[in-house]
């Protein structure tokens, strides 16, 4: 099992909230792959609270990349909340912010399934 990234997730209304905390790097993601399948079979609108995250590599950014389409296809779509500047500069840096949803509240994130 691994210690370095904690996951929660909580439902609010048609969206599965997940709160990252620890590291997604290429010994975490796997884990997350997991979380996202399952979630996938019942729902396919997300909002990833990363306020707890310390750090995010690459690999944990691919895990995201490997669903964002599929998810897209089926009305669904992937948002990102609350990021420390780290987490931040790592998104800016790959282009993240011209792919996705990034906002400074998780309810900011969830009203965008609105409009």
């Amino acid at each position: 099992m691994n210690d370095n990234l904690k996951i929660n997730l909580v439902n609010k209304q048609d969206i599965t909230c997940f709160y990252l905390s620890g590291q997604l790097d290429a010994h975490s993601a796997p884990l997350l792959e997991q979380e996202i399948e399952k979630s996938i079979q019942i729902n396919n609108k997300f909002v990833f609270n990363l306020s707890n995250l310390d750090y995010i590599s690459s690999a944990g950014l691919g895990v995201f990349m490997s669903f964002i389409q599929d998810i897209r296809e089926n009305n669904g779509d992937i948002k990102f909340a609350e990021l420390n500047e780290r987490v931040k500069n790592v998104m800016d840096l790959l282009g993240f912010n011209h792919i996705y949803d990034i906002t400074e509240t998780e309810q900011e994130a969830i009203e965008k399934y609105s409009n």
